[in-house]
């Protein structure tokens, strides 16, 4: 095996800010040592780690890389709902009459990601 992927980085104006955003939205945790102002801060959980990096240029355009999160324990609406409450936007309503698609959410500091539905609604 040559490489595994450690974390993915996404690039922010508030590391700690946004880590904490989205250790909420992945019943994530944040490193012990991660502090507000810090430049850097990871969040770990079940399925990887992101790493969220201060960097000084706004966010420009769309990502070219982008998170589909696909629930767990509840349908997609219900985490469509969660993450609106939490201070996610609504981006774009890709959901069909059949209950089929997704739902493209953007986060606190605009990085788009994407709601798909759960296994449960997949399979039934």
């Amino acid at each position: 095996m040559t490489s595994l992927i450690r974390h993915t980085t996404i690039d922010c104006t508030d590391a700690y800010r946004l880590a904490s955003f989205w250790a909420q939205v992945l019943d994530g945790t944040l490193a012990e040592d991660d502090l507000p102002g810090d430049p850097e801060a990871t969040v770990t959980t079940t399925g990887g780690a992101l790493l969220f990096v201060t960097v000084p240029d706004a966010k420009a355009g769309k990502n070219r890389v982008h998170l589909d999160l696909q629930p767990q324990d509840r349908s997609r609406d219900e985490e469509v709902e969660r993450l609106l409450a939490l201070g996610a936007t609504l981006v774009a309503d890709h959901r069909r009459a059949d209950g089929a698609g997704w739902v493209t959410l953007a986060d606190i500091e605009g990085n788009e990601f994407c709601v798909e539905r759960s296994a449960a609604e997949r399979a039934g």
